[in-house]
């Protein structure tokens, strides 16, 4: 990790120490996170200078992280050398004019130059120009529905206006960058949020994409209005992005018993629309949830026990984790957010290598279900982390 103000240094400095740590010479991969405030190209030019060329996938964040804990303005490298993995990447570009098509466009280029069949494939969106869920649904059109999927849409450091994203020396936005994973490897996937539901569940009555238009027949503003019995108007000026973050909507999942898909309020229209970061199709059921520092804590540990589960069951260890966790979390934490860092690390191991960045959405299988195959369904999230751990 570097926090150097030249944004080329900065990229040098934190690759040249991820391969250093990697034992030196040409690491097989790398991945990279890292603020907005660097230039973008400088930055990449840096990492790829200091990782000796290395294939490099990555993203702009919103806030990266490392084992010591939660950082802003600083880059994240992770180096890694392995005779027992083969990466493959792929980029698709222009999220705006067709998000599934994009999502279709990396995963082909991905499939067409492995030469090994892929185990696991790691997404980096920008959902800022595109519906997260369609870039998803694109990417399991061609790996397979039930393929293991995992990844974290990309940030601007909690700005909200333009994220980038990374493959060897090519930067760029509006993009999803990818890289599939073969070999023999144990995989581990842990996928938690830690809200709960209140009130009564509501149907979505009129949706279109991730605006939310009816509840019940009713302007879905009301849902806010009729708990905490503010006026829309108050609502509007940006009070309803911040109680997203205590009291986001659940989205119910039929087919999974107690299970909900986190979606995040951003901003109420003039009609008691809202606006969410990801689509709530019509016809579903939502409900208002609650989150609190103790409960995400403790989703952030069940979903690193879940992760380990699949270690303890091959008998091997975890080689490298990385994280794509919400930034309405970080928020939720304010000035503790190492605290669920810490926590995950005590059960995976403090000196496993981790890297990961605040996101503004998630991918995961649901329940991060990844050893049997029909049961793997990878899904879009928001308020939600999500672990990806690999071991030999």
């Amino acid at each position: 990790m570097s926090k150097n103000t030249d944004s080329y240094q900065a990229g040098y400095e934190a690759a040249k120490t991820a391969v250093e740590r990697a034992g030196g010479g040409t690491p097989d991969f790398l991945f990279a996170f890292a603020s907005v405030s660097f230039n973008q190209p400088e930055l990449v030019r840096g990492i790829r200078d200091g990782g000796g060329k290395a294939a490099l996938v990555g993203c702009s964040g919103a806030g990266e992280i490392t084992n010591e804990g939660p950082n802003q303005k600083s880059v994240g490298v992770m180096a890694i050398r392995s005779d027992g993995i083969s990466f493959y990447t792929g980029l698709g570009k222009d999220i705006k004019s067709g998000a599934r098509e994009a999502g279709q466009a990396v995963a082909r280029e991905v499939k067409a130059k492995a030469d090994k069949s892929l185990r696991a494939f790691i997404m980096l969106p920008d959902v800022l120009t595109g519906n997260g869920a369609d870039i998803v649904r694109g990417v399991l059109d061609v790996m397979g529905p039930h393929f293991p999927v995992v990844g974290g849409a990309a940030g601007d450091d909690f700005l909200f206006e333009k994220t980038y994203q990374y493959r060897d020396d090519e930067v760029t936005s509006g993009a999803v960058g990818g890289v599939g994973l073969a070999g023999k490897f144990t995989i581990g996937i842990g996928v938690r949020h830690g809200w709960v539901p209140i009130g009564l569940p509501m149907k979505v009555t009129k949706a279109k994409g991730a605006v939310l238009y009816e509840l019940d027949g009713k302007p879905a503003v009301s849902i806010y209005e009729d708990y905490f019995g503010q006026r829309a108007e108050e609502l509007r000026k940006e009070a309803l992005a911040r109680l997203a973050i205590t009291y986001p909507l659940g989205l119910k999942i039929p087919e999974y018993e107690e299970e909900y898909l986190i979606r995040d309020p951003i901003t109420v229209g003039a009609d008691g629309s809202i606006t969410c970061a990801a689509e709530i199709p019509e016809g579903s059921e939502v409900r208002l949830m609650i989150g609190s520092k103790e409960k995400a804590i403790e989703a952030a540990q069940d979903a690193a026990r879940h992760l380990m589960k699949e270690f303890e069951i091959d008998k091997t260890e975890p080689k490298f984790v990385l994280m794509f966790n919400c930034i309405a979390r970080e928020k939720l934490f304010a000035q503790n957010a190492n605290d669920e860092i810490h926590a995950v690390m005590q059960i995976i191991g403090p000196d496993v290598p981790l890297l990961g960045f605040y996101t503004y959405g998630e991918q995961a299988p649901l329940g991060g279900e990844v050893r049997d195959p029909e049961k793997c369904d990878p899904r879009f999230y928001n308020e939600t982390v999500v672990m990806f751990a690999i071991g030999e």
